[in-house]
């Protein structure tokens, strides 16, 4: 069983879509070589711009990530038989089949002298590129563990401020939320995540940070960045307290609202750079060490808080995806806990 190299059928693919295994068709349009690594180079701007491809055997192609390549095509790929034994075949003549076509690997094959050929290998097919699954946001019935808020959003807020009467960071908020509570407005929902942080981890009042959270959990993504940034730091406070209070389920929910919009790209390519991006993000956190110690050394005790602060929301969004590849949820645990110290000095 011989290869026919015009026989084979190539398929054409963005170049940022390559993935190990595949058979990439070389800039000579004659030979082929199985991509053994795939590498990314970002441009000035932070984006995926030269797609490195590293080949079984050594050597390293440099291509465009926007470039469209030909790939061998396994799904189509034809080969052509000579078999001596075929009826009216002429010694030159090849007949093509499909590879559904072939024997079965286990079959022998006869030579022309009556001895046993090795079977022939069995075509192997290169794993499709992998493409990020599509994240599942919760069902009703799981939305139903966040309960509803007792009276308008404005009467939640006055509740918790009439709790914490003598607490002034939380009658500041509530005294510019009290105007009227636009959820459209970014400032509005900056307040009010900063609220729910405030009841928690200065007032230890993990109730009443939960309730004034829920205001913002409930809130769809709708693609605005800074509007979401306030809600994404509501539900991974959020979840923590229920880990905490062991209201595991209720936590679970929470975690699938804000890990709902990291996989709404429909683009195979830039969904599995949103996800290399975001995994790399998890990976190395900003934990503002450089700011927390050049605090300390001027004994600036005020900033030092406030960087504590945005650290501990970042090691709180960091719990609610579960950890990372870097830092494990025990690590995490151990690390939120000496933050929440810290700032409650």
């Amino acid at each position: 069983m011989t290869e026919n190299p015009a026989a084979r059928h190539y398929s054409e693919q963005q170049a940022g879509s390559l993935t190990t295994g595949d058979q990439l068709l070389l800039p000579d349009g004659e030979r082929t070589a199985e991509i053994q690594h795939v590498e990314f180079e970002q441009d000035d701007f932070g984006t995926p711009a030269v797609v490195l491809a590293n080949l079984t055997g050594g050597g390293t192609l440099r291509i465009a990530a926007g470039s469209t390549v030909k790939i061998l095509d396994p799904t189509v790929l034809v080969i052509t038989v000579q078999d001596a034994t075929l009826q009216d075949a002429t010694p030159d003549a090849v007949t093509q089949l499909p590879v559904a076509a072939q024997p079965p690997a286990e079959q022998p094959q006869h030579t022309g002298e009556g001895e046993e050929a090795p079977a022939a290998p069995a075509v192997v097919v290169p794993p499709l590129p992998a493409i990020p699954p599509a994240a599942s946001g919760p069902s009703a019935e799981e939305l139903a563990r966040i309960p509803a808020p007792q009276g308008t959003p404005e009467a939640v807020v006055e509740a918790a401020a009439e709790a914490h009467p003598d607490a002034v960071g939380v009658l500041l908020l509530a005294d510019k939320l009290a105007k009227g509570i636009n959820f459209k407005s970014g400032s509005c929902l900056k307040d009010l995540s900063d609220l729910a942080h405030e009841l928690f981890i200065t007032l230890k009042d993990p109730d009443g940070a939960l309730t004034v959270a829920d205001l913002l959990n409930v809130l769809p993504f709708d693609g605005n960045p800074g509007r979401w940034a306030s809600v994404e730091a509501s539900l991974a406070l959020s979840s923590f307290i229920c880990r905490q209070d062991r209201q595991e389920e209720r936590a679970e929910v929470y975690e699938k609202l804000l890990r709902l919009p990291e996989n709404q790209e429909t683009d195979p390519f830039k969904a599995r750079m949103n996800a290399k991006v975001r995994q790399r993000s998890l990976n190395e956190p900003n934990l503002y060490d450089k700011e927390i110690f050049r605090s300390i050394d001027n004994s600036n005790h005020e900033a030092e808080r406030e960087w504590r602060l945005l650290r501990l929301e970042s090691l709180l969004f960091l719990r609610a995806h579960g950890g990372s590849e870097t830092i494990g949820v025990g690590e995490l645990q151990r690390r939120i806990n000496n933050e929440l110290e810290a700032v409650r000095a």
